[in-house]
């Protein structure tokens, strides 16, 4: 179901829970338990999750081989001031979409508003909503030429003229990565077409080509450079991200000409009701104005949701050096590559898999249904999963991190303090897998006042985390180890929140809600118990000039943990891994 859309008939008790006919995520049996055990998310979210989780680690594999070798040829200044240029191009693209998108997950593009009929062959009316998606994208790309002049503006402003703006071709590396933010802004009224219609191959194609395409120019530009006596600065990066917006438009073009063609419907703004029919919830006959308001009601949320996601970067740019800067860009792209790669996937699925089954669900004094029952379990499913995969991550991890830093990126580097940096990045990797989940779950069901609410507790959660951050390495001089500690205050702060949000939201639905059991004690305890005797034995010891022994020391710990870990939560995984194979067999 990845690659397109299935149609089915529905008989008379069946109904969907959305606005939309397109909506095919969410079957009957989907929201079935087993008897074995505890249920697993419906296959539409493990396909979809599956599938982007295969497209991430394809990408990161192809990004990290091409930045081992670039990292011979980068300074630790360079590499700060290239993660600068990255939070640019990252924070106009996240202001210009993550909003809609969010809206258009969670309202659905309701093109017919009420004419749409249930046949799921009417063509006509797949084409109206298909235009009423592709006209809300493009609201995202005229919100992204605003954001990137306006913030390309502040930057050259504020940037510190001798460490920063005195770095070659900065300037028209900063353009070039504006341009790149456009090129993929332009491919986003196809990219929200694909999401709504489940079109998950044509992302995994696009997104495969674009990184494939990326790598290969920052890697040849930068060798060009180097073998030539050029100093071009970060001028690599900014042609690789404009190879890469070139590819992704390009492929969604594409998916999105063959679509249009099929249903009868325009790539360019088009009206999406037929003449003369000027329904109240719509802004002219182009917009569904209730999917406006969502997202103009969550772009407060999204700015200050924004400044936390990459308000690591902004205050080590003010409150550091450029090799601090540098050694914390390094330990951040090697400590969240277990975030990119599996946490981000499946946040993004499960998102949409808990907007589409809760969304339209009102508070109930009785009984919770068995929709909201389902949707618990899933989530508890996912966050004891999360915390068998942490807890690996925090008993092992930090004493990984050296050895594993010096053998990929090289010796040099450990004496950057990015190896301390990292290994104390893995202490942070469970609340940011923590509080993506329960982020999501709260973006999929909360209302626009409870919206409203979460931006104000996160903007004093922000305050929070600067003023710690500021303590921590100002004070305490901790450098880029203070703003990870930071870092982890602020989401402990926002997943206290989140967990106080989901156990009220269960709680109005006739249900309830306990964390306790989300948590695996045996193998809590067998970490702790493994991660003390490697500190006493002080197994990294001659980590920097042994790297391979040290590695293999860790791996002689770690192997009979992760097999303990197996053994005493066997039936877990068993109940989850015949849970999917059931729902998997029931589709075929």
């Amino acid at each position: 179901m990845a690659g397109s859309v299935r149609k089915r008939t529905q008989s008379p008790k069946q109904h969907t829970t959305t606005t939309t006919t397109t909506t095919t995520e969410i079957d009957p049996d989907d929201t079935t338990r087993t008897d074995n055990g505890p249920s697993s998310p419906p296959p539409s979210m493990i396909k979809g999750a599956s599938l982007l989780i295969t497209l991430q680690l394809t990408s990161r594999l192809i990004t990290f081989a091409a930045n081992q070798l670039l990292l011979r040829l980068l300074t630790a200044p360079l590499l700060g001031l290239s993660a600068q240029l990255e939070v640019y191009y990252l924070s106009v693209l996240f202001f210009a979409r993550e909003s809609l998108r969010v809206a258009i997950q969670r309202q659905g593009p309701a093109a017919t508003s009420g004419n749409t009929s249930d046949n799921e062959d009417d063509a006509p009316a797949h084409a109206r909503e298909s235009q009423a998606v592709v006209n809300l994208g493009y609201l995202a790309v005229v919100l992204g030429a605003v954001v990137s002049l306006a913030l390309g503006w502040m930057y050259l402003a504020y940037a510190n003229e001798a460490t920063t703006l005195s770095a070659p071709y900065l300037v028209p590396s900063l353009q070039l990565h504006g341009v790149a933010a456009m090129l993929e802004l332009l491919s986003e009224p196809c990219f929200v077409l694909m999401q709504t219609r489940l079109q998950f191959g044509t992302r995994a194609a696009a997104e495969s080509i674009a990184t494939f395409l990326r790598c290969a120019v920052v890697f040849g530009s930068a060798a060009w450079a180097s073998r030539e006596g050029r100093d071009i600065g970060v001028l690599p990066f900014a042609l690789g991200q404009v190879s890469y917006g070139v590819a992704i438009l390009t492929v969604y073009l594409f998916s999105g000409y063959r679509l249009a063609s099929a249903l009868g419907f325009s790539l360019l703004p088009s009206p999406a009701l037929p003449p003369g029919n000027k329904a109240v919830n719509f802004v002219g006959r182009y917009f569904y104005r209730p999917t406006i308001s969502l997202a103009g009601s969550m772009m407060a949320q999204s700015v200050v949701k924004h400044f936390l996601t990459q308000g690591d970067t902004l205050i080590v740019t003010l409150l550091s050096t450029p090799d601090v800067q540098g050694a914390y860009a390094l330990a951040n792209n090697y400590g969240g590559l277990l975030a990119r790669l599996l946490f981000q996937p499946v946040e993004e699925s499960s998102r949409s898999y808990f907007s589409r089954v809760l969304s339209s669900h009102r508070p109930t004094t009785g009984q919770a249904s068995p929709l909201v029952k389902e949707a618990k379990q899933s989530l508890r499913v996912l966050l004891r999963f999360y915390m068998l995969l942490s807890i690996a991550v925090v008993s092992l991890g930090p004493f990984a991190a050296h050895p594993l830093l010096a053998i990929v990126a090289g010796k040099r580097w450990i004496g950057s303090g990015a190896g301390d940096v990292l290994a104390s990045y893995c202490f942070y990797i469970p609340f940011l897998a923590l509080n993506g989940i329960a982020e999501s779950f709260v973006a999929s069901v909360a209302t626009e006042a409870e919206v409203h609410r979460q931006s104000v507790w996160m903007g004093v959660f922000f305050a929070a985390f600067a003023s710690s951050a500021f303590l921590l390495m100002r004070v305490f001089r901790l450098g880029a180890t203070g703003l990870v500690i930071a870092n982890s205050i602020n989401m402990f702060c926002r997943i206290i929140w989140s967990a106080s949000f989901i156990g009220s939201f269960f709680k109005k639905h006739g249900d309830d809600v306990s964390f306790r059991s989300v948590i695996p004690q045996s193998p809590l305890i067998l970490s702790v118990i493994t991660a003390a005797l490697m500190y006493k034995l002080d197994v990294v010891q001659h980590a920097e000039h042994e790297p391979i022994v040290v590695l293999a020391k860790v791996a002689s710990f770690a192997l009979p943990l992760l097999l303990s870990f197996a053994f005493t939560e066997r039936q877990f995984l068993l109940d989850c891994f015949h849970a999917m194979r059931n729902r998997n067999s029931a589709k075929q």
